[in-house]
C-alpha cells in the first residue's frame, strides 16, 4: 500500500469517527422530548396551577410547565404531554382552561416527516462535502497529511521558464559568473571530461528589486532545464520538524527531475546563523532543524546529478557560516544597483512594452534616477503610461515620464492643498536659496527644476539637482559644497526675514548634520581629530533601518570633540553661504517672485532670470599700474553701480576681476581679454561660480 492511499484509508477513518460521535451527541443533547403524562395527571397540573400554556394537537395536549422556585428548576423536561381520549367530549376540559390563567391554543401537524429527514440530511452532505474536499486534496498532494510535502513551484518541460538573459538588463557582471553554470547544465559531459565541477550553489545577494530573482529565472530559461522555486518562509511551520521534512521531499524530487534548478528566495528565513539567538538564551529549533536538514542534503548530493542550487539574498552577514563555506555555496554573486548606462539598459527592456513617442529621452530619465533599481525603474515606465491613459494620451511623452520619476521619488502633486500667501512666499524664498547657492558653488550638481508645488509625502518644495555622471568617491570640497547647498534654503529664509527662520529647514538640517557628522567620524575629513573613524555601523549591508545602532568606542571627551568639530564645520560652511546669498540678494528675490508666479521653473528659466546678474558693462580708460582699468555698471536696472578694474597680476600673468573690493578670476582669460583695448565700451556676458567667471560673450562698441 502506497503513502497516499494509505493517507486515504485514514481520512476515510477519521470521517466515519467525525459522523459516529456527531450521531451521538445529537441524540444524546437534542433529546427534548416532553414528559408523558397520563390524562389525569395532566388535568392535575393544570388544577395546581403549574401550567403557563397548553397546545392542543390532533393527537396530544402539550403544556408548558411554570417556573417556581419553590420546586427544583427543571433541567429538560419543561414541558409535558397526554395523549388525547377518543371519542370523549372535552368540553369539561376547555372549562378548566378557561378557569385557571392558561394560555392555551391549538395546531394541526402537517409534514413534519420532512423537516426530520431533513434535520438529518443536511448534517450528512456537509460531511460528505467535507470528504470529498479532503480526499481530493490527498489526491493533489497537499492537505493536513502532508505538511512535510515540498511546495516548490516546478516549471519543468510542460511549463518551462521564458525568461532569457535578454530579459536581464544591467547585471552584465553577474551574468557573465552564471554563464558558466547554464553551460554546466547544457553540456554536463564537458565539464566531467576533466574533472571539474560546477559549484553546487550560487548565492546571489544584492539590495532589494535588484533582479536577482528574475536572474535565476533566466539561468534556467537559458539552460532549458526544469526550475523549482520556493521562498525561504514556506519551509518553516508551527511544528518542529515539518521544515525538515520539506527540504528532503524538495531534494528527492529535484533529484528526480534533475537537470533542474532549486531556487530557494529570501534564504534568510532558514539560512540565520544558529548561534545568532542563542547569546540570549533564545533559540529556534524548527528553522535551525530546517537548516540543518538543508546543509546535509546539499553536502548529499553530487553536481554530477545536475542539480544546482541558487539562492538570494538582501541580507548575506546574517547567514550562518557553515552555509556560506565552500563545498555548499561556493559561489556568491553580487547583484548591485545599475549605474548610469545599466539604468538606461533597464528602461529599454522595459519601454519595450510601451508605445512611446519619438522625442524620448530615456538617458534624461536615467540621470534622474540615481540609486534606483530595476523594480524602480519597471514602476516609472508603468507609471508613466498609467499618466499616458489617464490624460487621454495616445502615446508616453517625455513628460508623462518626468511626472512619473517626480511621482515615485516625491509623490503625487497635491494641488489641492491651499498655502496662505505668507507660507508661499516663505516655501518659495527657501527654494530660491537651495537653487541660487547650487548654481554658485564649484562642485554642486547642475540644476534641473525648482517647484513650490506640494507633494504627497510631505515636501512643500523641492529643488531637483541631476549629476552629470555617476559618482562613486566624494572629495571633502565637494561634500562641503553639498552641504552648502542643503542650507542655502535656511540662510535665505534669514536673510529675507531677517533673522525669523521656519521648520521647513528641518530635512536639510537632518541631511547635512548626517552628512558632516560623517565626515569628520567615517571620512577622518578633519584636522582636529585627524584621519581616524569614530564608532563603528551596525547597519545591514544592503537593508537601511531607521534603528541602525553604532558600535560606540570613544569617549566622552572625544565626542565633544565631534560635536565641537562638526558646529565648526557647519559654521563656516554657513558662513560662506550668507555671503553668496547676500551679495545675490537681487537674484534671489527676483526667483521666488518668479517661483510665486509660475510655482516650477525649469534650468532654461532660471538662466534668463540671472542673466542680467552676469553681464557688466564699462568704458575702458588709460591703463592704470600696469592693469587695464574700466568703470563698470550693470546692465540691469535697479542695480547700483559698481566700481570694477579688470587687472593684470604682475609676475603670473592671471587676469582677474575685482568687484566691490572682491577679486574673482577669470576662467577663459584670453577670450575674455581679446578685444579688450582702451577707448571701447566693452559689454561681458558670462556665468560667475565659486568666485570664478567663465565669460560667455564679448561685446565691443554693440558688436560682438
Amino acid at each position: 500500500m502506497d503513502r497516499q492511499q494509505r493517507h486515504r484509508w485514514i481520512f476515510t477513518g477519521i470521517n466515519v469517527i467525525a459522523i459516529a460521535l456527531m450521531l451521538y451527541v445529537t441524540s444524546r443533547f437534542t433529546n427534548t422530548a416532553p414528559k408523558q403524562l397520563s390524562y389525569s395527571e395532566f388535568l392535575t397540573e393544570l388544577r395546581a396551577g403549574n401550567l403557563i400554556d397548553v397546545q392542543i394537537t390532533e393527537r396530544e395536549l402539550i403544556g408548558v410547565l411554570k417556573s417556581d422556585s419553590s420546586r427544583p428548576k427543571p433541567t429538560r423536561e419543561l414541558t409535558i404531554k397526554a395523549t388525547r381520549l377518543p371519542g370523549v367530549d372535552e368540553s369539561l376540559l376547555l372549562t378548566e382552561l378557561e378557569a385557571h390563567p392558561v394560555k392555551f391554543g391549538g395546531h394541526i401537524d402537517q409534514g413534519s416527516w420532512v423537516w426530520n429527514v431533513l434535520g438529518w440530511l443536511f448534517p450528512l452532505l456537509f460531511i460528505v462535502l467535507i470528504y470529498g474536499v479532503g480526499m481530493r486534496r490527498i489526491a493533489q498532494g497537499s492537505g493536513p497529511l502532508t505538511f512535510g510535502k515540498n511546495r516548490a513551484k516546478i516549471h519543468d518541460q510542460s511549463s518551462r521558464m521564458q525568461v532569457t538573459f535578454k530579459d536581464v538588463a544591467g547585471v552584465d557582471e553577474a551574468k557573465l559568473e552564471l554563464e558558466e553554470v547554464v553551460d554546466f547544465l547544457r553540456q554536463p559531459a564537458k565539464y566531467q571530461k576533466l574533472g571539474g565541477r560546477i559549484p553546487k550553489g550560487v548565492l546571489l545577494v544584492g539590495p532589494p528589486g535588484t533582479g536577482k530573482t528574475l536572474l535565476a529565472k533566466a539561468v534556467a530559461g537559458e539552460a532549458h532545464v526544469s526550475f523549482f522555486s520556493i521562498s525561504g518562509s514556506e519551509f518553516v511551520e508551527m511544528f518542529v520538524g515539518v521544515g525538515a521534512a520539506r527540504v528532503r521531499d524538495l531534494f528527492e524530487q529535484a533529484k528526480q527531475k534533475a537537470p533542474c534548478i532549486v531556487f530557494i528566495d529570501e534564504l534568510d528565513a532558514i539560512g540565520k546563523a544558529r548561534s545568532s539567538g542563542r547569546a540570549i538564551g533564545f533559540s529556534n529549533d524548527e528553522r535551525e532543524q530546517t537548516l540543518n536538514q538543508l546543509l546535509a542534503e546539499i553536502d548529499g548530493f553530487d553536481t554530477s546529478e545536475g542539480v544546482i542550487i541558487v539562492a538570494a539574498t538582501n541580507t548575506p552577514e546574517v547567514l550562518d557560516p557553515a552555509l556560506l563555506r565552500a563545498g555548499r555555496f561556493d559561489r556568491q554573486v553580487l547583484v548591485d544597483r545599475p549605474d548610469l548606462k545599466d539604468r538606461v539598459e533597464i528602461l529599454k527592456v522595459h519601454a519595450k512594452k510601451i508605445l512611446m513617442a519619438d522625442n524620448i529621452a530615456l538617458e534624461t530619465i536615467a540621470a534622474r534616477t540615481p540609486g534606483m533599481v530595476g523594480a524602480d525603474l519597471a514602476n516609472i515606465i508603468n507609471e508613466a503610461a498609467l499618466l499616458a491613459v489617464r490624460r487621454g494620451g495616445e502615446r508616453v511623452e517625455m513628460h508623462d515620464l518626468e511626472e512619473a520619476v517626480d511621482r515615485v521619488m516625491l509623490g503625487m502633486e497635491k494641488k489641492s492643498r491651499v498655502m496662505s500667501p505668507e507660507e508661499k512666499e516663505r516655501v518659495a524664498v527657501h527654494e530660491a536659496g537651495h537653487a541660487l547657492v547650487a548654481l554658485s558653488v564649484k562642485h554642486a550638481d547642475p540644476l534641473h527644476r525648482v517647484s513650490i508645488i506640494p507633494r504627497s509625502i510631505g515636501a512643500l518644495g523641492y529643488t531637483l539637482q541631476l549629476p552629470t555622471q555617476e559618482r562613486y568617491l566624494m572629495t571633502q570640497p565637494e561634500l562641503e559644497d553639498q552641504i552648502a547647498v542643503f542650507l542655502g534654503g535656511r540662510t535665505a529664509e534669514e536673510i529675507h526675514y531677517g533673522g525669523v527662520v521656519s521648520t521647513g529647514a528641518a530635512d536639510d538640517l537632518d541631511r547635512a548634520s548626517a552628512l558632516v557628522r560623517q565626515m569628520v567620524t567615517r571620512f577622518g575629513m578633519s584636522d582636529q581629530l585627524g584621519p581616524l573613524t569614530y564608532g563603528r555601523p551596525m547597519a545591514a549591508q544592503f537593508l537601511k533601518s531607521p534603528f541602525d545602532m553604532e558600535e560606540r568606542n570613544y569617549s566622552e571627551r572625544t565626542a565633544e570633540r565631534i560635536d565641537d568639530e562638526s558646529r565648526r564645520i557647519v559654521d563656516e560652511i554657513r558662513k560662506r553661504v550668507t555671503e553668496i546669498l547676500s551679495k545675490r540678494r537681487e537674484p534671489m528675490e527676483r526667483i521666488s517672485r518668479e517661483l510665486i508666479r509660475k510655482e516650477t521653473l525649469e534650468r532654461v528659466e532660471l538662466d534668463k532670470l540671472l542673466a542680467a546678474d552676469k553681464t557688466w558693462t564699462g568704458q575702458i580708460s588709460d591703463s592704470m599700474c600696469g592693469a587695464s582699468h574700466m568703470k563698470m555698471t550693470s546692465a540691469h536696472a535697479g542695480m547700483t553701480d559698481r566700481d570694477c578694474a579688470l587687472a593684470c597680476v604682475k609676475g603670473g600673468g592671471q587676469y582677474v576681476f575685482v568687484s566691490d573690493g572682491k577679486v574673482y578670476k577669470i576662467a577663459n582669460q584670453e577670450l575674455a581679454l581679446l578685444q579688450v583695448h582702451a577707448g571701447h565700451t566693452v559689454q561681458l556676458t558670462g556665468e560667475m561660480k565659486d568666485d570664478t567667471i567663465t565669460v560667455a560673450n564679448i561685446t565691443r562698441d554693440g558688436k560682438k
